[in-house]
């Protein structure tokens, strides 16, 4: 008679055990050139050093630098000892690396040397995102958290410039934070933070203050927003879109939607995809739009047509993450499988992909509609469940 050998598989579902057995089913695909690690993938960043490289977000408490062309995953910077949900780079020359962690403070590297510098200590709770900017001929570092705030810091003194709240609308959980590349100048700098709740906030930041931008109502000339309301759920990523004339900004939600908000309607929505279940990341190019998440698979939709025009499968558990490489001919995505591929977004290859399906008789369609999203809580308390069977 067989035994448990988990306490857990005493209550495991019917429905939990055939999810288990289709992804130890699917985890062998070579999809993406997959490179494996040894830890849930939380986020990435491309390395603005090499072109071929990304910097990885891992469960295990570090930072991995894996070349996906040569399959080096020899670099890591460590020192947490609680998973890295974000990271980012900058300082002076960008040569320091920078890492949010669950242990609610953010760490810091020298990308050369590896050697931890200066550690960020002033949230009370799991530090979500982090962003790096240059502000009054200073160095800044942005992080949010998990405990509502947004704080601005000054990387070579370590001290914090302002903390930011929403007064009027309560702000949840920080997902993501963006500096608007259009808006922002040499001495003021404008933040676009999304987070658990639907809204998402403008600030404009100086180095003797800030303030919350109110936004113009699309509903009622003359009248004013007080933040940009477009999802219905949480938000997890916001990217300015370098390869539109406006700069638009992109953004992915919990509603199982990506949304254009134009800069020229107040950003509003003016194109929107449809990927049908949590949408954890959201690139652009000058050809496609790509929306991962939840569901496992990497959708590319055609910008001229609005169109869904290929998927790509591999992964075999939720998408945490997407980095544009080589101005647009490649993407890479990283997961809670724990492995890091590299797509080609070149049209023939992914026509090829796609007579691939058709073969197997899979179709390449949007779904008719978005799955709504679990409540924050709980996508938390799962998350946490997943970390916590990491390897040793």
């Amino acid at each position: 008679m067989n035994k448990a050998t988990s306490p857990d598989q005493f209550f495991q579902t019917d429905a939990e055990q055939a999810k288990r057995e289709r992804r130890a089913a699917k985890a062998g695909n070579k999809n993406g050139n997959p490179i494996a690690l040894k830890s849930k993938l939380l986020a990435a960043i491309s390395d603005p050093t090499n072109p071929s490289s990304v910097f990885i977000a891992e469960s295990a408490g570090s930072v991995r630098r894996v070349n996906v062309d040569t399959g080096d995953t020899k670099q890591v910077f460590r020192g947490p000892s609680a998973p890295v949900t974000c990271v980012a780079v900058g300082g002076p020359e960008n040569n320091t690396l920078f890492a949010g962690s669950w242990d609610k403070n953010v760490w810091s590297w020298d990308i050369a040397s590896k050697v931890p510098g200066r550690k960020y200590d002033g949230h009370a709770d799991f530090v979500k995102a982090v962003v790096t900017a240059k502000l009054g001929g200073k160095d800044i570092l942005i992080s949010g958290g998990a405990d509502k705030k947004i704080i601005v810091w000054d990387i070579e003194a370590g001290s914090r410039l302002h903390v930011l709240q929403d007064q009027a609308v309560s702000m949840m959980a920080i997902q993501d934070l963006v500096i608007d590349p259009v808006q922002s100048g040499p001495d003021e700098v404008i933040l676009v933070s999304a987070s658990s709740d639907p809204h998402i906030r403008r600030w404009r930041i100086r180095l003797d203050g800030f303030e919350q931008i109110k936004e113009a109502s699309p509903d009622e000339p003359g009248a004013v927003r007080h933040t940009i309301l477009e999802h219905d759920t949480t938000v997890y990523k916001v990217v300015f879109d370098s390869e539109s004339e406006e700069v638009d900004l992109w953004t992915s939600s919990g509603d199982g939607t990506a949304k254009c908000l134009s800069r020229l309607k107040g950003f509003t929505t003016d194109d929107s995809v449809n990927h049908g279940d949590h949408v954890r990341a959201v690139a652009v190019t000058d050809q496609w739009i790509v929306t991962a998440g939840r569901d496992e698979d990497i959708k590319v939709w055609d910008r001229s047509s609005g169109k869904i025009y290929s998927i790509l499968e591999g992964h075999y558990d939720e998408v945490t993450d997407l980095v544009v490489l080589n101005a647009g001919k490649r993407i890479v995505s990283v997961s809670i499988d724990g492995t890091v591929r590299t797509w080609s977004l070149g049209r023939a290859e992914l026509d090829k992909i796609n007579k691939d399906r058709e073969n197997k008789g899979l179709k390449t369609e949007a779904p008719a509609e978005p799955v709504k999203g679990a409540m924050t809580a709980e996508e938390e308390a799962e998350l946490l469940a997943l970390m916590e069977e990491d390897e040793e």
